[in-house]
């Protein structure tokens, strides 16, 4: 026997029915926002903020990056360079921005360790802001001025250790990224070298000027000095030899086993920033690094882009923070 539908019973799934498709609205209507998010952006100029002065790494190899996406997105990526503190005051600036994708970061290793530098931050290098991706990974020289008798690592051990504290090394700043990589030479070689800090790029012309026997740098700040001869490049910090000058040897191959330091830069947002832009942001930041005249440009100043993604980038930036609070903690390198 077939019961009657009532009235009431047809009014309740008419309904639910109405309710299910309203929600089913509602969730839609909340995604396409999100979908066409990654889709329009950019839609006016992005500001790319380097926390630190014209002329450095860090800000020559963003105005690359700057470059490619502006003619990849259609839109201008103002460079906004915000020196000061080893880096500090441009992440706090962008710690503070809007998460809407229209102020992005370039930062160094320095991101990494000021956590361990400073007593105290106005933000955490990690949960205040949206790791994007590693941007490249760049090669470090040791490199001395030719008034000092060494030509090898091995030569420069020897003569740090028959003259404790007789020989110096000069560095962008207390806490610098040229500092802590001589850092965990001293401590791995065991050898007693004074620390002379500069400012910033100053550090490049006092060891020209022979005021200091040494310095930890990248390509793009000495490459030119060691090609003239004015510095002599004795190893590379990095795990692994430079394809710029293959010749030289790694200090670790050169007798200063365990070391391996790499300068790096990576793209970062404010906290919270929504994953349709961060990976947009990724994938074009990726695809430009595998260009060939990018690839080629970043050689000639011995750095490798990388391109990873944002878990990666985000695990990369926590080994660091682990790697150089051993490094400033064992040296009690303090900033303020």
């Amino acid at each position: 026997m077939t019961l009657p539908v009532t009235a009431t019973a047809t009014s309740t799934a008419t309904s639910a029915l109405a309710l299910a498709a309203r929600a089913l609205a509602l969730s839609l209507a909340a995604a396409f926002p999100v979908a066409a998010l990654a889709q329009d952006y950019p839609q006016r100029s992005v500001r790319l903020v380097i926390p630190f002065p014209p002329g450095g790494a860090t800000d020559g190899l963003a105005r690359v990056v700057g470059q490619g996406l502006t003619a990849s997105w259609g839109q201008q990526i103002v460079i906004d360079n915000r020196p000061g503190a080893g880096g500090n005051i441009g992440a706090g600036l962008v710690a503070k921005a809007p998460a809407d994708g229209y102020t992005l970061f370039m930062v160094g290793l320095s991101h990494a360790a000021n956590i361990s530098l400073y007593r105290k931050l106005d933000y955490h290098p990690l949960r205040d802001f949206t790791p994007i991706t590693q941007v490249v990974s760049i090669d470090t020289f040791l490199a001395v001025h030719p008034s000092l008798p060494v030509k090898s690592v091995k030569e420069l051990v020897a003569l740090a250790r028959a003259k404790p504290g007789g020989l110096n090394y000069a560095s962008g700043g207390n806490g610098s990224s040229p500092h802590m990589a001589m850092e965990l030479f001293r401590n791995l070689a065991k050898v007693d070298i004074v620390h002379v800090p500069y400012k910033g790029t100053e550090s490049v012309i006092g060891l020209l000027r022979g005021e200091t026997g040494m310095i930890f740098e990248n390509l793009i700040s000495i490459g030119a000095h060691i090609k003239s001869g004015k510095l002599r490049a004795i190893a590379i910090g990095s795990p692994k030899r430079s394809a710029a000058m293959p010749d030289i040897p790694t200090v670790s191959e050169a007798g200063v086993p365990g070391y391996g330091v790499s300068l790096w830069f990576g793209m970062l947002g404010p906290a919270g920033l929504p994953k349709p832009i961060v990976d947009k942001a990724w994938r074009d930041t990726a695809a430009l690094l595998k260009t060939t005249e990018v690839r080629e440009r970043f050689a000639s100043l011995g750095a490798d882009p990388i391109g990873s993604t944002p878990d990666e980038f985000t695990a990369f930036i926590k080994a660091e923070m682990a790697k150089w609070e051993k490094v400033i903690r064992g040296a009690n390198i303090q900033v303020d």
